[in-house]
């Protein structure tokens, strides 16, 4: 009974920061998606940590399916490298594209280290 009120907390923090990451990052750096960086390599970090970390059931449905739920975001990565594909800026997109994947598959273990 507990699981979808632990998800719905947060889901909403995670959201709001997700929000306030993203405004930092488009005044910082209005030609690159920064916020949208940022918030998923800190996200992977941050869920390898909590896998690793031998959290109970409740703080993974909070931190992990909840806040990171909301927080990070596949959908929106994939929409700016498909804007940056239209507008033909094939440098700028592989960049990002490989900096997401990698450094995220790389922050994940390393959390998942630490949390050990």
């Amino acid at each position: 009974m507990m699981a979808p009120l632990w998800v719905m907390i947060g889901g909403f923090f995670g959201a709001i920061c997700r929000y306030a990451v993203s405004r930092w990052g488009a005044r910082r750096s209005p030609r690159l998606p920064l916020g949208t960086l940022i918030v998923n390599l800190l996200g992977s970090f941050l869920l390898g940590w909590l896998a690793g970390s031998g959290a109970a059931d409740a703080e993974k449905l909070l931190v992990g399916t909840g806040f990171m739920g909301a927080f990070t975001t596949f959908s929106t990565f994939k929409w700016e490298s498909v804007q940056m594909m239209q507008q033909r800026q094939w440098a700028k997109v592989s960049g990002y594209v490989a900096v997401t994947y990698s450094c995220g598959i790389l922050l994940a273990w390393v959390g998942w280290q630490l949390g050990r």
